[in-house]
């Protein structure tokens, strides 16, 4: 199989395997789906290396699933830390915070720490996305890294993942209450709704979100009297005010969305909704 965005051939797991010499990784985003191909490779493949790329942004729901993880694998899940953190880049970068457009986030704290973890070293990364997704993930330039997809392979689709968290005993990780994808407590993709659950979940979290969204890039003039938002079209006070508004339309769409499918499960239900309020963008390195 090859993959769509990079004309970067990916292998199958039994061919990876067969690479004597070669490392074989996988990141663990805090998220299901890579959790859950863990616990699925463990016994296929013991040399597998786990790594967690960690801004020490996370939230505590995050760095509570590692821990609980790391018991079932019975493996340490190696944290790969920026030489420099989050306030360091944001003043490199002049006070802009990162967006959409603009994810020195993701090169900066995840991306660069992990490839210089990896080095030159001839190595397969095992990538967490499932057959009935549509999308590719962060796949690595480096021509000495090549991907592996073992859900893709083996047609495993998210009721399959669910069961394999359930009959290991980890379950979904607790933010799936309120918000579908791992990452940072200010990460930039979470939708409005998702802002009110962490202002809620993990106030101390939210103000610490806010001081981010204040702090200007006065050192540069040319960035002087510029306003950054993490949430798009209004500051995190300004979306605060307006928690009832959001709050009530967030559950009428959960109400419409669960109306409309049997059967259907909270994160499924969440997940749904999330996507129609916002889209369903996100970092390719943190959803998986």
């Amino acid at each position: 199989m090859a993959t769509d965005k990079l004309n970067i051939t990916s292998v199958t797991v039994d061919e990876a395997v067969a690479d004597v010499g070669a490392r074989h990784v996988l990141g663990i985003s805090g998220g299901k789906d890579s959790a859950a191909l863990a616990i699925y490779l463990k016994d296929r493949i013991p040399n597998l290396e786990y790594f967690f790329t960690d801004t020490g942004a996370e939230l505590p729901e995050t760095y509570e699933y590692l821990s609980n993880l790391e018991a079932v694998l019975g493996k340490r899940i190696e944290r790969l830390n920026s030489e420099r953190g989050f306030d360091h880049w944001l003043q490199v970068y002049g006070g802009a915070l990162p967006s959409p457009q603009m994810r020195w986030c993701t090169k900066m704290l995840k991306i660069k720490p992990l490839e210089a973890w990896l080095g030159d070293s001839r190595t397969y990364t095992y990538i967490g996305i499932r057959a009935d997704e549509n999308r590719s993930g962060y796949i690595s330039t480096k021509s000495t890294i090549r991907p592996v997809f073992p859900f893709k392979e083996d047609g495993i689709t998210k009721e399959q993942v669910f069961k394999i968290l359930d009959d290991a005993g980890v379950g979904l990780p607790e933010y799936y209450e309120w918000r579908t994808r791992s990452g940072c407590s200010f990460c930039f993709f979470q939708r409005k709704s998702e802002w009110i659950g962490l202002s809620e979940r993990h106030p101390e979290l939210f103000e610490e979100a806010i001081a981010y969204e204040n702090k200007q890039g006065f050192e540069d003039t040319a960035m002087k009297g510029r306003q950054y938002t993490w949430s798009q079209g209004e500051t995190l006070p300004e979306l605060r005010e307006r928690a009832d508004e959001i709050k009530e339309k967030h559950a009428a769409a959960m109400q419409r969305a669960v109306s409309r499918r049997t059967n259907l499960l909270l994160v499924d239900a969440l997940d749904d909704v999330l996507a129609e309020e916002d889209g369903d963008d996100g970092c390719m390195v943190c959803h998986i």
